[in-house]
């Protein structure tokens, strides 16, 4: 690769291609990555550590930035995940068992760059897995499709559980009597924003640009976007942002004292050490980090961002409704049957007269309201409905308006595409169905399956390069054009293969549902 520093060889022996390892220079050091195969001039550095590894006493506190190295550093292997419990074996989501370790703050890095000026825009995607679980390698994430087609992509990894979010008194006077903010929790925040800062300071020797980063979630990834858009720690690190399934703008624990009805998070912290049967955070690092884990299971420990008036200052939604969130554009969306893998299946009442009931009790004076929007002829689908409208149309709509009132362009998405397989029917557009399609990881399948991964991929990576989804690559060009969504002007756009053009155009998704729970969750439309 010509007058550039990362260095790729293929040879032709017998009319296979062997792929010899990548080298590159970057300002934290030397390192070897490799060719991806089967994908021309695309390379992979897999493993780079970003942050200090949070083990033994610097078990919770804050992130910071990996010392550089001096020596070659081999980037030819996933980092383990952040410690973490499996999946049951028969949730929806198990996956056999990657390796884990507390030492888990590494990233990997897709790209097809030639020169390390090319400044190629960047997509920075963090995981899902409600924040207890998930790692940037599992294999739908990798990057070489969405490299193909012209960005940098980086996945992380960030503490999970207990591991990423416990707060509690000691810590914050720890963290105060050495010069901190005398705060505690949210410290995967601060790893998200460390990942942020590595890629400020490294991406451009991969051929990415700095000035030009796209941060990307769904569904707890979602929430994280969220959290990195209203942190003012954050700022500037970032240029747009997309979250696929998953806001953080409900109800927040304070630090440190009681709020809306929800106990302190030192409380709750101190709780869970005396459940534990300890009474200092020292015999509580003290523990491995399997032990912890077990307890934090066996205690049903809570997983949450809080307000902690420095990394979140502030209510979420409050955040958001003051305009004092940082300034950039977004799409949000969100999946036509996100309950079908989430459980809701197994909460459908038995009858009318227990639905009704419960309705009632729950909406009082709205309950009618309700009713009409979700009627108790069908019962399954009433309740799958109102599931994915109480917790991502109402929400994922608030983003985008809030997004377009400090004048920034918000493209909304409903995703009805129904991935092929034998749970077709059944499973519909489930939650993390659009994953595979928004990185063009397709598997085998029909005609259609291939079309909606190069549409949606188009658009990612179209907005990522621009801050438009439409029409910034040649192979995107006859795409339908995506219109931003106003509070006047409620644009959004339907993606569904199976359709002819795969995206259709609309105005006012789901007509109503955004004003009715609007009164349900008590505020008022801003």
């Amino acid at each position: 690769m010509k007058n550039f520093t990362l260095l790729l060889i293929l040879i032709n022996v017998c009319q296979f291609a062997v792929a010899v390892p990548v080298e590159l220079n970057m300002p934290q050091g030397p390192i070897v990555g490799s060719a991806v195969e089967g994908a021309a001039n695309i390379t992979v550095f897999k493993g780079i550590p970003y942050a200090v590894p949070p083990v033994g006493q610097r078990r919770w506190t804050y992130a910071e930035a990996a010392p550089k190295w001096a020596g070659q550093r081999l980037a030819q292997q996933f980092g383990p995940n952040c410690i973490q419990a499996s999946y049951s074996d028969t949730s929806f989501y198990f996956r056999p068992d990657f390796p884990t370790s507390e030492d888990c703050l590494y990233l990997n890095v897709w790209t097809g760059a030639e020169a390390v000026d090319e400044k190629r825009p960047v997509m920075v995607w963090i995981h899902g897995g409600a924040l207890t679980r998930g790692g940037g390698s599992r294999a739908i994430y990798d990057g070489a499709a969405l490299a193909k087609k012209g960005v940098v992509l980086v996945t992380i990894n960030y503490r999970l559980g207990v591991f990423g979010y416990f707060a509690h008194s000691q810590l914050s006077a720890e963290n105060a009597a050495s010069g901190n903010q005398g705060v505690s929790g949210n410290y995967a925040t601060t790893d998200q924003v460390q990942g942020l800062k590595w890629v400020q300071d490294n991406i451009a020797a991969f051929g990415g640009d700095p000035n030009n980063v796209t941060i990307f979630g769904e569904s707890a990834g979602s929430w994280s976007v969220n959290h990195l858009v209203a942190t003012p720690l954050a700022k500037g690190l970032f240029h747009k942002a997309i979250g696929q399934s998953g806001d953080a703008m409900g109800a927040m624990a304070n630090l440190k004292h009681e709020q809306d009805g929800v106990a302190s998070a030192q409380e709750t912290g101190e709780k869970f050490v005396q459940a534990v049967g300890v009474n200092t955070i020292a015999k509580l690092r003290q523990l491995t980090g399997e032990e912890l884990l077990t307890a934090s299971n066996q205690h049903r420990w809570q997983t949450a961002a809080i307000i902690d008036g420095w990394v979140i200052p502030d209510k979420i939604s409050r955040i958001f409704s003051q305009g004092k969130q940082n300034t950039v554009p977004v799409i949000v969306g969100f999946n036509s049957d996100e309950g079908t893998t989430l459980g809701v299946l197994g909460r459908v009442p038995k009858d009318v007269a227990i639905y009704e009931k419960t309705v009632r009790a729950r909406y009082g004076s709205l309950a009618s309201e309700y009713l009409q929007i979700y009627p108790a002829t069908d019962l399954k689908q009433s309740t799958l409905d109102s599931f994915r409208d109480g917790f991502f149309t109402w929400s994922m709509q608030t983003w985008a308006m809030h997004t377009a009132k400090v004048n920034q362009p918000a493209y909304l998405y409903y995703f009805t595409h129904r991935p092929s397989g034998p749970q077709q029917k059944e499973l519909g557009a489930y939650h993390s169905a659009e994953i595979r399609y928004a990185f063009n990881n397709v598997p085998a399948g029909p005609d259609y399956e291939k079309k909606m991964g190069e549409l949606m991929s188009n658009y990612w990576v179209n907005f990522a390069t621009t801050g438009n989804p439409n029409g910034a690559i040649s192979s995107a060009k006859n795409q339908t054009q995506w219109q931003p969504y106003t509070a006047d002007n409620r644009h959004y756009i339907e993606l569904n293969a199976e359709t002819k053009k795969g995206a259709t155009a609309g105005k006012n998704l789901l007509p109503g549902i955004w004003e009715f729970y609007q009164k349900a969750n008590g505020r008022a439309p801003e």
